[in-house]
């Protein structure tokens, strides 16, 4: 299979494209464009400007970025400047280190609009169950015997005294 620097130029090449038209178009540099076709990455101070600029001229290019994307992370993993760092610890990753990238990568807007309207589906389902529940239940029917008992017949209040006739 063919590198990365050298899909970027024969494609460059098969839609008629020079150096220059290409970076007005992206906005990158033409000796930067040089450097990606050449496989020359040590003219790049990071790994991420390489994947950023290899991504935009792939997509300018039509190629199959993910594809494309991949054979340069094993390219650059290759090289002792861009290799990745080793892990700060020996500890292994679990569960809450997955989690906590995963939720680093969530775009918070849409989230609170997803979140917010779930919580209001529930707020009306809850509401929706709760008065098709109650309104067939006898309300009186779960008060236990021993609440609630009539007075003795005999324990009333004395009527009050009849007036004197003078």
């Amino acid at each position: 299979m063919s590198t990365v620097a050298e899909q970027l130029h024969l494609a460059r090449e098969a839609k008629n494209l020079t150096v220059h038209q290409v970076a007005e178009v992206t906005k990158i540099r033409t000796d930067h464009i040089r450097a990606l076709e050449e496989g020359n990455f040590n003219a790049f101070s990071a790994p991420v400007y390489i994947r950023g600029f290899v991504r935009t001229y792939a997509n300018l290019l039509k190629l199959d970025v993910p594809r494309l994307m991949t054979k340069l992370d094993q390219e650059l993993g290759a090289t002792d400047k861009f290799r990745e760092p080793p892990p700060l610890t020996d500890q292994p990753r679990g569960a809450l280190d997955f989690i906590t990238l995963q939720l680093s990568k969530l775009n918070w807007r849409i989230a609170a609009v997803v979140i917010g309207a779930l919580v209001l589906l529930l707020i009306i389902s809850s509401a929706v169950h709760l008065f098709h529940h109650g309104k067939d239940a006898n309300p009186v029917a779960d008060i236990p015997p021993a609440i609630y008992q009539p007075a003795p017949a005999g324990d009333t209040l004395p009527l009050p005294a009849a007036p004197a006739h003078h």
